[in-house]
């Protein structure tokens, strides 16, 4: 039934782009605003006490539905719920309509779309110089690729609808205290409850962040990919966090093993390897789905 599921909501993620708006939830942000300011009124207590505290309220409603529900929520009543948390824990956006809108943007020439599009991809403002936007959208876009589909479905699997709310919950978290932190640009002091949602995310995307990554290097150029994998393993001074979209940012890189061609222009290789990067992860999807599905005939889950 989690197969069934998952590949409904997998499609659904493809074809219902004109719903995407509902789940950016925005109306959560408040929430997590008010939450990230409390923590201030627990000083004498580590900031992940609090910042897990209020990821469990933002959970609560699914756990919930499931723990009420109990032996009734079984066949397509389970179904329908996981399809409908499914579709709320992915994204918010579809990364490839993303990917296409910059690819767009470049193509008409509209530097303030190209700016809002490579935004939405890399959460911070666009570089100046043309290679490094080039090379941060194309590992923005592996990063977020985790972020929004893959670490979701990993959850999903291990745990079903329970396991992929909450790590969409963390997500949220996460883009808010990245938002916050994008806010206080220039202030030299850190802030705990931001600090302490990238650390919760952090943990829950560092099984499935390598995962990914060990995706991306048989999705793309193996050769390449454990290269660049070998090269992020010996920074071990980073968060659990930052080494998991470093891990990601580089070896996805590394897998689409792309080069500059002769007379390319900046534009004609932003969009080339944009079009890979989307190939690649399609590639690595079906990977995943079909792994999945070897799983489940197995009886690894039901």
């Amino acid at each position: 039934m989690k197969l069934i599921a998952l590949l409904i909501g997998l499609l659904i993620e493809r074809l219902a782009t004109q719903l995407f708006h509902l789940r950016e939830l925005r109306w959560l942000d408040h929430l997590i605003d008010a939450g990230f300011r409390q923590v201030g009124r627990f000083g004498s207590l580590p900031a992940l006490i609090p910042v897990v505290l209020l990821a469990a309220i933002l959970v609560l409603p699914v756990f919930l539905v499931i723990f009420i529900a109990g032996d009734k929520l079984s066949g397509y009543p389970y179904m329908v719920l996981a399809i409908l948390v499914l579709f709320f824990s992915l994204g918010p956006k579809d990364i490839g309509e993303e990917i296409d809108e910059y690819c767009n943007a470049l193509q008409s020439g509209d530097a303030d779309e190209i700016s809002r599009s490579t935004r939405a991809l890399t959460e911070k403002d666009p570089p100046q110089d043309s290679d490094e936007r080039i090379r941060l959208v194309e590992e923005a876009a592996c990063v977020q690729a985790n972020n929004r589909v893959f670490a979701v479905i990993f959850w999903f699997v291990l745990l079903g609808p329970f396991g992929a709310w909450s790590y969409r919950v963390t997500d949220l978290m996460r883009r808010r205290a990245v938002f916050g932190e994008s806010r206080r640009a220039g202030e030299s002091r850190s802030n705990r409850a931001s600090d302490a949602a990238r650390l919760l995310h952090g943990w829950l995307a560092w099984l499935p962040a390598r995962l990914t990554a060990i995706g991306f290097a048989m999705a793309g150029s193996f050769e390449s990919a454990l290269g660049a994998w070998r090269n992020v393993a010996s920074q071990a001074s980073l968060t659990h966090s930052e080494q998991s979209e470093l891990l990601l940012a580089r070896v996805g890189s590394g897998a689409l093993a792309l080069q500059r061609g002769d007379d390319e222009s900046d534009v004609e290789r932003a969009i080339r390897g944009a079009g890979a990067v989307k190939e690649m992860l399609f590639r690595l999807l079906i990977i995943w789905a079909a792994v999945i599905a070897a799983m489940t005939l197995y009886g690894f889950f039901l």
